[in-house]
């Protein structure tokens, strides 16, 4: 009875070469004893291997269309077969099928020893008031840099780098074997060069043989106006040198901003807290009020309560990469006092009875308490 190659793989009668390899590397990557040891995956992965060699080959798929089977007999069958990859790894599979050489053995050549940096990073501290206004800063970095002796080269002064005589230069080593796919090529980084094709007779002392050094060096940032806490500023070039000379990464300046003793802030808002003694709030009052930008005249009207905000459109913190400010919340506190002499309180006493307020009165929806206000903060929005 002839085999059903195509229920091996999972695939249907119709699919494609591109499918039937796909439905084979899946299968190979689950099923190979360097993967699964268990003795079943290992006949199951001898079976799926003879089916893709079927299949992938168009003269043998015909036979099987034609309902026979061209592995039938001798020891061609799946029966007889011993290792279908002749000792071969996965990762020697894997090579082979996705860019390890292939069956043409074609190389990839030598890479580079001259690579891009990395990027770095530094934190700054700023003020309130240097993130609202922008600052230019000196910041010491620990970075990679260009080695001063062999300028990126690696190689100690009067010398310079050979050809790879285990590779021939083109840093790969090949390695053929055979298979039921048919003659394999597999391709890896040769282990003396490292994949560079060339190796340094004579590394520089001072960076040894790498191309850079770890240096301190001093760089000026300049932080725009408007940032806030955890802003990175970039700054583009001066990150790590990369190795053999290669072209510098970035410097990113994240900025940590120290909390202010008088204002908070919400994005672009600033928010702050004026205290008010309870007589001023009473007959209304003014005062200098320092922002961050300038001294502003702060009204405070007559009849004042606790918990009003005025807001002074504009005074809050720049945008950052655009146009415009916010705004300066300022929040009304109105201080009851706590001490009092006997004047003081004799005066406090003859008020209250002018305004018959001796005693506290729950408030309601329409007497401009609590609720009141809380009900005009909805409506006015």
């Amino acid at each position: 009875m002839a085999r059903d190659y195509y229920g091996l793989l999972g695939v249907s009668k119709s699919a494609g070469a591109d499918e039937i390899k796909r439905a084979y590397r899946k299968l190979a990557r689950e099923l190979h004893p360097d993967v699964n040891p268990d003795p079943g995956a290992q006949q199951k992965f001898k079976e799926v291997t003879a089916a893709y060699e079927v299949l992938s080959d168009p003269a043998k798929r015909q036979v099987v269309d034609l309902g026979g089977d061209p592995l039938s007999g001798g020891n061609g069958g799946m029966g007889g077969m011993g290792d279908p990859f002749g000792g071969m790894g996965l990762g020697d599979i894997m090579d082979a099928f996705f860019g390890g050489g292939g069956g043409g053995g074609r190389s990839r050549g030598p890479r580079s020893r001259t690579r891009q940096g990395d990027d770095a990073l530094i934190g700054v501290e700023l003020t309130l008031q240097e993130c609202a206004t922008g600052v230019a800063k000196d910041l010491v970095v620990d970075t990679a840099a260009l080695c001063s002796m062999c300028t990126g080269t690696g190689c100690a002064p009067g010398t310079s780098p050979t050809r790879c005589d285990t590779c021939d230069g083109t840093g790969e080593i090949q390695q053929v074997q055979r298979s039921l796919l048919g003659q394999v090529v597999t391709s890896r980084a040769c282990p003396v060069c490292r994949g560079f094709g060339e190796v340094i007779p004579e590394p520089c002392q001072q960076c040894q043989g790498d191309g850079r050094v770890r240096t301190r060096r001093t760089v000026r940032a300049v932080i725009p106006a408007g940032v806030g806490d955890g802003v990175r500023v970039r700054m583009a070039g001066q990150g790590e040198v990369g190795p053999g000379g290669g072209a510098p990464g970035d410097l990113y300046v994240e900025v940590q901003e120290i909390p202010h003793e008088s204002f908070t802030r919400d994005g672009i808002d600033l928010h702050c807290t004026v205290q008010v003694p309870m007589t001023a709030a009473a007959l209304g009052t003014s005062m200098q009020l320092q922002t961050l930008q300038t001294t502003q005249e702060l009204d405070i009207q007559p009849g004042t309560q606790s918990g009003t905000v005025i807001t002074l459109r504009g005074l809050g913190m720049p945008r950052l990469r655009g146009s415009g400010a916010g705004n300066l919340m300022v929040h009304i506190e109105v201080v009851t006092p706590v001490r009092l002499d006997g004047r003081q309180s004799e005066l406090l006493r003859e008020l209250a009875t002018l305004r018959g307020e001796e005693q506290p009165q729950l408030a309601t929806r329409t007497s401009g308490g609590l609720f009141s206000r809380i009900r005009d903060s909805f409506v006015g929005r």
